[in-house]
């Protein structure tokens, strides 16, 4: 899915870089190429699994997350940071989480996205959503030790992940990193994140994508925690559905 003029965003070019805003952040945009600069040039790690993710402070006060485009794997030990394409993958994360919200699928709000041109088809990229308070379901395990509230909050990461499939949308890296847990009171919360390489299909996902979304997700928890300590047999029927 590619990124298309959306009455919402405004774009600017500024040298090399190119940003695409939600309009409400739009009077920003100088400020926020300028911190995505700095934090480009930074040296200190972020979070989230390839600590590439930092809480972005405006002068106003406004808060969002910004997760600049790291590799993995071998590939990542060479380029980092670099990608190479004419169709930069933080805008299509862009369209592709705009549109998952409109169908009401639980993600977080997507605020727009940087692209800074290095060479001819060579990048680096920022995606930005609202910031919200909260932590990784793999976080949430390893602290909440009440089965009550894991099982509840487990069981809303499996409705979340019911709705992305029933809405048409498949995850290509479904983890749990990609799982946030956010709480407000007593009153829990599961979105999605991290759409990065996520396809949207036009009516619910077909069977066997489901159970790679399923098998995936359990790689990631078998890979986590091997012993079962945090997510045991019981816990993870509940995720896998």
């Amino acid at each position: 899915m590619k990124w298309r003029s959306d009455p919402n965003f405004s774009a600017f070019k500024i040298g090399r870089r190119e940003l695409v805003i939600h309009r409400d952040i739009a009077p920003h945009a100088a400020e926020i190429v300028q911190r995505l600069g700095e934090l480009a040039s930074a040296s200190e790690a972020g979070a989230g699994n390839r600590r590439s993710a930092c809480r972005l402070k405006l002068a106003s006060g406004l808060e969002l997350f910004a997760r600049r485009g790291r590799r993995g794997g071998m590939i990542g030990s060479i380029l980092s940071d670099v990608y190479v394409g004419m169709t930069p993958r933080p805008l299509n994360e862009l369209a592709v989480t705009v549109e998952a919200m409109r169908r009401g699928i639980p993600v977080a709000e997507p605020m727009g996205a940087m692209i800074e041109w290095i060479g001819p088809a060579l990048y680096r990229g920022f995606f930005l959503t609202r910031a919200v308070r909260g932590m990784t379901l793999w976080e949430f395990v390893n602290t909440d030790d009440d089965p009550i509230v894991r099982g509840h909050v487990l069981g809303q990461a499996r409705a979340a992940i019911d709705t992305m499939h029933k809405k048409g949308l498949f995850h290509a890296d479904l983890n749990l990193h990609n799982i946030l847990v956010t709480q407000a009171r007593e009153s829990f919360t599961v979105i999605i994140i991290d759409l990065d390489k996520s396809r949207l299909f036009d009516g619910p996902l077909p069977a066997a994508m489901r159970r790679a979304n399923a098998a995936r997700l359990t790689r990631s928890a078998r890979k986590l925690d091997p012993s079962g300590q945090f997510l045991d047999a019981a816990a993870l029927k509940i995720l896998q559905g």
